[in-house]
């Protein structure tokens, strides 16, 4: 596996992806190298265009997703491209091999009704509770992504300018905006909550759980269940449900693509336009709902 190391190296120091990223890229490959097992070793410099279709079959048929597929083809793209950089192997054998198509999920959205009692719930002045309430009001006020609001760090957030920073995928940085709300909302998190969590004064998370450490994204999901549970909203909410919102309700009331790519930290506008195509699909239903000849 001292090639996939190698390569580990290479993602972390040169283009410094996230840990959840190399996480993943370590484990597709330790998959791809388990298949490829002969002797008890891998054998990566060996293996041919047919050997990664027969892979990519064998994954198939133990019923995985296409989206599984997909990703752990491209980690042996990503991979065999490395391989071939540093002299180890002459050919690529990924070069050929196309990607199973996806077929794209339109991302699951709350109504801005359903968002306001999702956000409602956190009642009380409770640290928890203001902790609670901060959190989701950031979330949809900014859009950004849930292994980005746990990691904010206190210096982050700037509630007088109005504005978050906060380090996305590829370790980019972004400032997003923040409303009211949201601003207020944090504000009051962190003069009568969070003080009162906080046990190691040196703690600079912004988000902490009950023993003053950081907040975990488990923590944070459990947090987000229950509450959608209180709000009886009949929806499978996800911890992205917010993100999606946020993009789709802008869109909705007239911000352009561009924009919304950037609060997003999309590094495609493609992956961006997805939300056009929720907001079509709205106007659809609601034209079939409200016109009489419809």
């Amino acid at each position: 596996m001292n090639l996939i190391n190698e390569f580990m190296d290479y993602l972390n120091v040169e283009k410094g992806l996230a840990l959840n990223t190399l996480e993943s890229y370590g484990r597709d490959l330790r998959n791809y190298g388990l298949f490829l097992e002969g002797d008890g070793v891998p054998q990566f410099e060996r293996a041919s265009r047919t050997t990664v279709v027969a892979y990519l079959v064998f994954l198939q048929k133990q019923g995985r997703a296409t989206a599984t597929v997909a990703r752990r083809l491209a980690a042996l793209k990503a991979f065999y491209q490395f391989l071939v950089r540093q002299k180890y192997i002459e050919r690529d054998p990924t070069a050929n091999v196309e990607s199973p198509k996806l077929k794209k999920k339109l991302p699951r959205v709350l109504s801005v009704s359903e968002v306001e009692k999702l956000l409602g719930q956190p009642a009380g002045d409770s640290p928890q509770s203001t902790r609670d309430k901060a959190m989701l009001e950031l979330l949809y006020a900014t859009g950004i992504r849930v292994s980005e609001l746990i990691t904010l760090n206190l210096q982050d957030i700037s509630l007088e300018a109005g504005y978050v920073r906060c380090i996305g995928k590829g370790s980019k940085e972004r400032i997003v905006p923040v409303g009211t709300m949201a601003v207020r909302g944090t504000r009051e998190y962190l003069q009568h909550g969070r003080t009162k969590l906080v046990t190691n004064a040196a703690e600079q998370a912004l988000f902490v759980n009950h023993h003053g450490g950081r907040l975990t994204r488990q923590g944070f999901w459990k947090i987000v269940k229950k509450y959608a549970q209180d709000a009886q909203i009949p929806k499978d909410i996800t911890p992205h449900t917010l993100r999606h919102s946020f993009a789709t309700h802008l869109l909705e009331n007239g911000a352009d693509l561009r924009s919304v790519q950037e609060m997003l930290g999309h590094a495609d506008i493609s992956t961006t336009q997805i939300y056009t195509h929720v907001t079509k699909t709205r106007l659809k239903e609601v034209y079939a709902k409200a016109h009489p000849r419809a």
